[in-house]
């Protein structure tokens, strides 16, 4: 019978309910598995996530598949554990989104007519608002990276017409924020590090708003910058070993011969 298990279904239906059932045996027999809560597993759903995202930014359409299915496995997982605990099933985790989402979209469910998605955004958060959210920023998950929480933040709140009318005027508050930040060190007066870092975080959060107005999403910028750092960072490493060279030793301008090289690649 355990054969059954490998081997390979070709509809979602039957994929997915082969899951469920290798969810079932791991759970009864795999002692790791078995041992597994919500909160052992939530750091490695964390990390996993993770990895999907940089699978999607290097367009790596084979590990976006494989790390989907990671993915698809502990969702699988959580629902098994409360299922055993009589909490909820799959069964209610797949009904719930489907009303839910059935219920914010009433121009495909119902008889609401839109014009465009801003009026989608608009309508899926005055909704929420009726289900019993009492801010609109109730969305935003505690715990996101800072960078990605305040773009939600800024789509939040221009959901419900908080928002600038032009770019140009977001620009000008990139500007104040830029000149207030450097303000703080001024060579007259000592250093207040704590207003610094709260002008800093003014400037970063105008900076993210207006890449919002130009459609840059903030988040993968900065990790596209982050990934071309290392990749020429290596390359300098790798050339100075060639040559025998020890990067502590070197010059900022010998290192500077193959960053400026690495930049060509």
């Amino acid at each position: 019978m355990l054969d059954d298990r490998k081997i390979i279904a070709y509809n979602p239906q039957d994929a997915f309910q082969r899951l469920l059932i290798i969810m079932d045996d791991l759970r009864a027999g795999c002692p790791w598995d078995m041992k597994q809560t919500h909160d052992s597993l939530r750091h490695l759903t964390i990390e996993e996530v993770y990895e999907l995202a940089d699978a999607i930014l290097d367009k790596d359409m084979n590990e976006v598949k494989k790390e989907l299915g990671d993915i698809m496995l502990h969702l699988v997982f959580y629902a098994k554990i409360a299922s055993e605990t009589n909490d909820f099933t799959i069964t209610d985790v797949l009904n719930g989104i489907c009303d839910k989402i059935i219920s914010r979209h009433p121009h495909i469910y119902g008889d609401v007519t839109v014009q465009d998605e801003a009026e989608v955004k608009r309508n899926w958060e005055q909704l929420k608002l009726k289900e019993g959210n009492k801010s609109v920023l109730e969305g935003v998950p505690v715990s996101l990276p800072a960078l990605v929480k305040a773009s939600r933040i800024q789509e939040k709140a221009r959901g419900v017409g908080f928002d600038w009318e032009e770019k140009h005027q977001v620009w000008e508050k990139v500007e104040e924020e830029l000149a207030e930040f450097r303000a703080e060190f001024n060579e007259d007066k000592p250093i207040d590090k704590e207003k610094a870092e709260a002008e800093f975080g003014d400037l970063l959060f105008s900076l993210i708003n207006y890449a919002r107005f130009l459609d840059i999403n903030a988040e993968d910028a900065l990790e596209k910058t982050n990934k071309k750092f290392i990749k020429r960072f290596q390359y300098l490493e790798s050339k100075a070993k060639e040559n025998g060279q020890n990067l502590k030793d070197m010059s900022l301008a010998e290192m500077d011969v193959y960053w400026n090289e690495a930049k060509k690649l």
